[in-house]
Order: structure tokens, then C-alpha cells, then sequence
């Protein structure tokens, strides 16, 4: 886009900015039964007839910020990349010196060059349709959803269908779905970082209290899409969805290509030495084939063809296949990848670091006990505990699930017919508790918490031992942390349940009336390990990735767990530790420490960023309000299906089932993508540097051109179908065993290595050529070039076979059915047009059958060769791809 387009289109983002935020300050401004009449809605909601209006007005409530997934976008996204701009350019230069300048036009070489640009721009641009449809159809297995309220019911739908005018509830965790004006907050706190980049989350309220000097992110009363609930819950009326949001409006301004990880950053670099190479190599070749043939205008027309040759056009189409085949086959094992990019980074992850809830566990928490501060049973305890979880309006996770299943087992679901919530103060994690205030039929008050053992304790000063209240001293503190550490340490995730009736007739309650309670005891929960947990582990350890559990349970449950699921619990740190520690003390614990319990959103996050900071590539796999934080700033962030929406809206990946067994084979397809890729990368940056060499000696001492510009180019065609099949190509099992990461200095040793190997065989070739065959003339050039036409491409296609492996081709490494078709059918297009009159359409002699032996002779010299060369560089780098 030009400068006065740019100028334009922000001009016009400013202008939609404008128009939007005049409208939000003026639904900030007005009360609330105006907006009702505004959007001609009633406290129970809009009607369907009016949803179905409105949706049509309106369309899907989803942001398009530019036109990427079109045909014509992904047409020219496929043909304008540096190599096809490079071809296109050769292709006007040899327009212009074979048929403007040319006495006899000549359009060959014009035809075969536009051939390469077309035939990559086609499978390239196939194959961005076919990942993006399969993206699509993807992404429809994963949606985040909505509470909303429909002709007086409170329904549950996908967030595109939401309209203006419709009231959604919203609690932690959730993301706000439109431009919303709030009806109702109960200590909502929203976190606007991707609106504002302000990490600390702001409180909303329901009443008009802005200023006109506000900005407009700063209003109280407004929620806009792009950020999400932290905590607390509300109700809020919808005022703009889609484009019409202010996100919406200035997404054009948001809106861009994503950071390029290191795997990206390297292939682009080895792009660029390539071109370099190659536009070094060009004015090489000119001038001494024109000095040495003294024909300047061939000279120029074989420079320009050894330019084609020496440019990897086909590295875009077998990056683009290669990671549309991996995200395809990644979601037969029930993996979804959002971003082709993490593919890579998936395989190269050495660590991952995971929540123990539902991952190592089952994920089906059971109530399994109820007692008092003895730890003996009792259901009173269960009761209180019922009353705060069936009450609370926010995110019922499973413990509050468990409860009100025991619960109704023992028939308490009556006790609710004499109770009425008054008002709640929401779970958070700081304070790690949430209370609710009740009033029964005789209008007694009462606050009911429940909440981490420690953080109860600390609001407590009198504890009810036996039916009798008395002061929380030091020996019935004593008394209770026994009975709470007894139970943690054999597994039970522990949470303790108070209460008080001294709280205020009226008026708004807050984290303040959370003091002098009394403590009534302990409700115990079991949350079994998976069977598959400790065999997924293994297998990951085995290939290199070391599990990390980082949870904000207690050390006790945490440990129990751990150690059945083979985690190292030899070792284990508190948040509380990690706070204590420097970043240099924590790096140094990360090196021995497997589990990190009772850890808080910002010390998971720490975490994390002390083992990249150490080196190591860090996946996070987490699905709560507290795992955001984590997953945003893991190299990788995973999460499954059924995690809160902005844990999902964070994530890369999405597991569409919970087991680390579906992680682990997720993880060995991320590095057999990144083989794939890496092969025709060694391949394409060797041969090419072996080309440079042989061209470079031929030109030197040869009284001929060692081919013709038309025959090199069909020779690159060739070539690069042979290639095609590279995508689909199996990948060794000991190449997958450790992370694989993207290492330049491994490129560049490959290729001093295989480079010049295939110089000594193209040379011996020259030799054959113009000793045995007797090709030693400028008449008979012709038949020079076509031996070596015939042996330069069908070595170059059957070196694949012996690059594309460590191990000894056919015999203990087979290759995919696809590349080995893809490369049969080109040797034998190779061979017929060498030993046949084909050879004469490319201005080439005929071979004859005396070259056969020859060949043969060349190509199993040059396999083998390969062969040995290999187990040198093996011992030499302990590798091979």
C-alpha cells in the first residue's frame, strides 16, 4: 500500500475511533431504564423475533480487521514472495534480451521460468485454501459461549450470535463478548491490558460516575470486548458488537502480522544467504563466460538461468504444506492448532509446565469428607458449605459442583427454602475465599466463607469446638492444623468453612465484614490421578520434555498426587519460597525442582519466565482464570476445550481432550514437521552451494556452456516436483526421541559438507563426458550437456533419499509413498528425455547406451559417497538433519 493509502485508511480508523467512543460517553451518561427504552429491550431481555431482526441488521458479532482469508488475498499472498519476485524479474530481463534484442525471438526460457513461478504459486496457493478451510473447520469444534437473557431465560449462546440489546451475565473468567453498558456488579474487576496495556485490573460499577475528562477506557460503567472478568460478577447490556465495538474500530490499527519465532527467523535468514549467494554467484558467472567464451549475450542468458536455478522457489510451498499437513494430522489426535507457527515451537518444547488439576488428575473432584476441627463427621459443616456454593452467582468450578451433589445425596436441597442470598463478596486470588450473605424467614443474617485453610484461619477468632464457641487460640489452632495437615498429607484437597451472624441489617458488604469469624471446620476433597497420567509423563521424558506441575493447591495434596504420576516430588517450592527468592535463586531452583505448589497467577507467570530465561522453550498447559497469565507468556500456551474463555482466547493450542497422551503425540508431530521442513532446507541450501562450485569450474575450463539456460531451467522444474512429496514424508522415531530447535550453524556445516561432495561427482561427470564419451567440442556440446542434464537432475533427486535420513535409505528408513512417487517419476522423466529424441526439443544429443554403465557407475559412487560422508558428520556433529 502506498503512502496516501496508508494516510487514508488512518484517517478513516480515526474517524470510526471518533464515532464510537461519542456513542459509548453517551450511553455512559444515561440511566438505565433510558437505555432500555433505546434498544427497545425489558429487564427480561429481547424477545426472539426481535434477536433474529436484529441479527440480520447487525450480522455475526465478530471482528474483521482485513481481508486475509479471500481468494484474490491468498492468490497474492502465494505469488509475491522474494523468490517468485526474483524469477519474475529474470523472466523481463530474458524477455527482453531473447525477444526484443533477439534476431530469432525466442519465448523457451520466458515459458519455463513463468512455469516455476506458476507452478509454486499454485500448489502454494492450494494449500493455503486447503489449511484454511481445514482451520475452519477446526475452529468450529472450539467456541467460546455466553450467558445471555431471552424472553425472561437465561440461555447459554456462541458469542457471534449476541445482538445490541442483549443482557449478558458475566463472571470471572469470562470475556466480555461486545461493547457493554453494566446493569448490576458485585466487585467486578475487568483487566483491559489488551485495550489499555495496563496489567492491573480495573472495578466496574453499575451507576453514572464519570467525568467528562475521563478516558474513554477509564469509564466506570462500561465493559468493552477485548478484555475479560477477573473477578466478581455482573449483569451488562449490550451496546455494540463486532466492528461497531471500539475495539472493532480501531482494529485495523491492532490488526497485524504476528512476532516470527526463532524457526521462522532462521529460515528467513538461510532465504536471504541464498539470495545473496545467488545474486553473488550471477555477475561471477557473467564475467567469466564472457571473457572466457567471449559471448556476452550467452553468457548473460546462462547467468540468468543459473539464477533461477540457484533460488529455492519452492521453499514458501513446502513451508505452507509441510505446517498445513501437520495442523491436519495435529487434529486427528484431537490437538487444534490456532496458529501455524506453533507447530514448530510445539516440537521444539523441553519443558512443560502444567496445572495438577484435571491434567495429572481425573478431573471428577468427589466430596469425600465433612468434619470439624476434630476431623470428625459432621454434617453441619456440610451445610454452611452447600449454602455458600449454591449462592454464589459467579464461576461454579467442580469443588462448589461436588458439594451440591453431596448435598442433595444427603437431601439438604429443603434447607434452601429458608434462605435468601442478600448479597456476596466474589472469590479472588489474593484473598483465595468467597462469602455469601444469607437471610432467613425471620430475617437473621448470616456470612457464610469458605475458602484455603490459611487464608480462613486469618479472618478467625473464635472456633466452634463441639457445639460450643470458643476463642481460636494456639491450642485450638493447634487442634485444627493437625486435623487440616493429617487429611492434606493423604491426598485430600482441603478447604475450610466459617461463618458469623454479627454482620450489618443493610448496606453493601465487602472484603471487610471478612473478620471474627468462626471457624467450623473442614470439607475434604478427592480428585483421583489419571491412569494414563504416569505412562504419558514417561513417554514425554523419554522424548525429551520434562513435566513441571505448577499449582496453586497446597503441598500436601500436591505432593500425593505428584509422586503417583511419577513427577519428582524429591523437591517441591511454595509460592511463598518463590517470593523469597532473586531471579538468580529461582533460576538456579527451576534446574531441580519438579512441583511448585499454593502459587498465585503472577508467581506462576515468574516461573515460567525462569526457565526461558534459562534457555529452555516453555509450553504451559492450563485452562482457568488464573493459568491467562502463564499461557500468555509461555513460548507455547496450551489449553483444552472446555477452559474458561480467556484461558482458551490465550492459548495457541487447544486439546480437545484433557489427557497429556493426546500432548505427547501432538508434541511428535510439531517435530516431524520441523524435520520435514528442515530437510529441504539442507537439501536446497547444499545443492545449491554444490552447484555454485561446479558451475564456477566448468565456467573456467570448459570451451562451451556446461547447459543451456532451457535446459537448466526445465532441469530446476524437475527437480522441485521431485520435492513435493517432502511434506508427507515419514520422519525417523530417533530423530523425534529430544526438542528439535533451529540451529544456523548447523545449516552451514551441512552445507560445507554435502556442497562440494556433489562438486566431485559433477565434475568426474565433465570428465566422463568429454574423456570416455567423447564430448570435447563445441559441436558436440550438445551431447555434454545432456549427460550432464540427465546425471545432475536424477543424482539431485535420488540424494533425497539419502539426506532424508540418518540411517541407510529403503533398507532401515523407508520413505512416504508420496515422495517416493514424486521422485520415481521424475528420474524417469529425467531418463527418457536424455536417451530418447525428447532431447532434441531441449537442444540436447541424444545419449547413447555406451553412457548407461557410465551412470550407473556415477550415481551409486555418489549414493555411496553420501552414505560414508554422513557417518563422518554423524560422529563429527551427533547429528544429522
Amino acid at each position: 500500500m502506498n503512502f496516501f493509502g496508508k494516510a487514508r485508511e488512518s484517517k478513516q480508523i480515526q474517524k470510526n475511533k471518533s464515532g464510537s467512543e461519542a456513542k459509548i460517553r453517551n450511553f455512559a451518561a444515561r440511566n438505565i431504564d433510558e437505555l432500555y427504552e433505546e434498544f427497545e429491550v425489558t429487564r427480561d431481555g429481547l424477545t426472539e423475533e426481535q434477536v433474529e431482526t436484529l441479527q440480520d441488521e447487525y450480522g455475526p458479532n465478530a471482528i474483521t480487521t482485513d481481508n486475509r482469508n479471500t481468494v484474490l488475498t491468498q492468490l497474492r499472498e502465494a505469488v509475491v514472495n522474494p523468490f517468485n519476485i526474483v524469477l519474475i524479474v529474470i523472466a523481463a530481463i530474458s524477455y527482453v534480451t531473447d525477444v526484443i534484442y533477439s534476431a530469432k525471438p525466442d519465448y523457451t526460457t520466458i515459458i519455463i521460468i513463468l512455469s516455476l513461478v506458476l507452478l509454486s504459486s499454485l500448489v502454494a496457493f492450494v494449500q493455503n485454501r486447503r489449511s484454511g478451510k481445514a482451520a475452519e473447520r477446526l475452529s468450529q469444534l472450539i467456541s467460546n459461549k455466553a450467558d445471555v437473557r431471552r424472553d425472561g431465560k437465561m440461555v447459554e449462546i456462541p458469542m457471534d450470535e449476541i445482538v445490541p440489546g442483549d443482557i449478558v451475565r458475566l463472571s470471572a473468567g469470562d470475556m466480555i463478548p461486545a461493547d457493554v453498558r453494566f446493569l448490576t456488579t458485585k466487585d467486578t474487576f475487568v483487566a483491559q491490558a489488551a485495550l489499555t496495556g495496563e496489567s492491573a485490573p480495573v472495578e466496574k460499577f453499575s451507576d453514572v460516575r464519570n467525568d467528562a475528562h475521563f478516558a474513554l477506557t477509564d469509564l466506570a460503567n462500561i465493559g468493552f470486548m477485548g478484555s475479560n472478568v477477573v473477578s466478581g460478577s455482573s449483569h451488562a447490556l449490550v451496546l455494540a458488537t463486532g466492528n461497531d465495538t471500539y475495539f472493532g474500530a480501531m482494529a485495523k490499527s491492532l490488526s497485524g502480522d504476528r512476532a516470527k519465532n526463532s524457526f521462522e527467523r532462521g529460515v528467513d535468514s538461510v532465504s536471504r544467504l541464498l539470495i545473496r549467494l545467488m545474486l553473488l554467484m550471477v555477475p561471477v558467472v557473467l564475467i567469466v563466460n564472457g571473457f572466457t567464451k567471449h559471448d556476452w549475450t550467452g553468457a548473460l542468458l546462462f547467468a540468468i538461468s543459473i539464477a533461477v536455478g540457484l533460488t529455492p522457489e519452492m521453499l514458501p510451498v513446502i513451508m505452507t504444506s509441510t505446517l498445513a499437513k501437520g495442523a491436519v494430522s495435529m487434529s486427528k489426535h484431537k490437538v487444534i492448532v490456532k496458529t501455524l507457527g506453533a507447530i514448530q515451537t510445539f516440537g521444539e518444547m523441553d519443558i512443560l509446565c502444567t496445572d495438577k488439576t484435571g491434567t495429572l488428575t481425573e478431573d471428577k473432584i468427589i466430596l469425600e469428607k465433612y468434619m470439624n476441627p476434630h476431623g470428625e463427621d459432621d454434617k453441619r459443616v456440610l451445610r454452611h458449605a452447600y449454602l455458600n456454593s449454591y449462592y454464589q452467582t459467579g464461576l461454579k468450578n467442580l469443588i462448589d459442583l461436588a458439594i451440591i451433589k453431596r448435598a442433595s445425596e444427603n437431601g439438604l436441597e429443603s434447607l434452601l427454602d429458608a434462605y435468601t442470598r442478600v448479597d456476596e463478596i466474589p472469590f479472588d486470588f489474593a484473598r483465595r475465599r468467597m462469602s455469601v450473605v444469607l437471610e432467613d424467614k425471620n430475617g437473621k443474617r448470616q456470612l457464610i466463607t469458605k475458602g484455603a485453610v490459611e487464608e480462613i484461619l486469618a479472618i478467625c477468632s473464635l472456633i466452634d469446638m463441639n457445639g460450643t464457641i470458643q476463642p481460636l487460640d494456639d491450642a485450638a489452632r493447634k487442634i485444627a492444623v493437625r486435623t487440616y495437615e493429617t487429611h492434606n498429607s493423604d491426598g485430600l484437597r482441603m478447604l475450610a468453612v466459617a461463618q458469623k451472624n454479627e454482620v450489618p441489617a443493610s448496606g453493601a458488604f465487602g472484603v471487610q465484614d471478612e473478620r471474627d469469624m468462626v471457624l467450623l471446620g473442614f470439607v475434604g476433597f478427592l480428585d483421583p490421578p489419571k491412569e494414563s497420567a504416569k505412562t504419558a509423563i514417561n513417554a514425554l521424558r523419554e522424548h525429551g520434555v520434562r513435566t513441571v506441575v505448577l499449582t496453586g493447591d497446597s503441598e500436601g495434596v500436591a505432593v500425593k498426587v505428584c509422586g503417583k504420576v511419577g513427577v519428582n516430588t524429591s523437591r517441591y517450592l511454595t509460592g511463598r519460597d518463590v517470593d523469597a527468592m532473586n531471579a538468580d535463586e529461582l533460576g538456579t531452583a527451576i534446574e531441580t525442582c519438579d512441583l511448585f505448589a499454593k502459587l498465585s497467577p503472577a508467581q506462576k507467570e515468574r516461573v515460567v519466565r525462569a526457565f526461558q530465561a534459562a534457555g529452555h522453550t516453555v509450553g504451559y498447559m492450563g485452562d482457568g482464570i488464573n493459568d491467562a497469565p502463564p499461557l500468555h507468556q509461555a513460548d507455547v500456551g496450551i489449553s483444552v476445550d472446555s477452559a474458561v474463555d480467556i484461558a482458551k482466547e490465550t492459548a495457541d493450542i487447544i486439546l480437545l481432550k484433557k489427557d497429556l497422551m493426546v500432548l505427547e503425540q501432538g508434541v511428535m508431530e510439531g517435530r516431524r514437521t520441523f524435520g520435514n521442513i528442515v530437510k529441504y532446507i539442507k537439501m536446497a541450501a547444499s545443492g545449491n552451494f554444490g552447484n555454485m562450485i561446479s558451475v564456477l569450474i566448468a565456467s573456467i575450463f570448459l570451451p562451451f556452456l556446461p547447459m543451456l539456460p532451457v535446459q537448466i531451467l526445465t532441469q530446476n522444474l524437475l527437480c522441485d516436483f521431485s520435492q513435493m512429496g517432502i511434506p508427507f514424508d515419514s520422519v525417523d522415531k530417533e530423530y523425534l526421541k529430544k526438542p528439535r530447535r533451529w540451529e544456523t550453524k548447523s545449516i552451514r556445516s551441512f552445507m560445507m559438507f554435502m556442497g562440494p561432495l556433489s562438486s566431485i561427482f559433477d565434475i568426474l561427470c565433465f570428465l566422463i563426458m568429454w574423456k570416455a564419451i567423447g564430448a570435447n567440442t563445441t559441436l558436440l556440446s550438445p551431447l555434454f550437456q545432456c549427460g550432464w542434464f540427465v546425471f545432475g537432475t536424477v543424482s539431485q533427486v535420488l540424494v533425497i533419499h539419502m539426506i532424508r535420513t540418518r540411517k541407510f535409505p529403503f533398507v532401515q528408513s523407508k520413505p512416504s509413498f508420496a515422495l517416493l512417487i514424486s521422485t520415481l517419476l521424475v528420474t524417469i522423466v529425467a531418463l527418457v528425455i536424455g536417451f530418447t529424441g525428447l532431447s532434441t526439443g531441449l537442444e540436447m544429443s541424444r545419449l547413447p547406451l555406451t553412457f548407461v554403465p557410465w551412470l550407473a557407475l556415477l550415481l551409486v559412487a555418489y549414493l555411496l559417497s553420501t552414505q560414508f560422508i554422513k557417518s563422518v558428520y554423524v560422529k563429527k556433529y551427533g547429528e544429522w538433519l
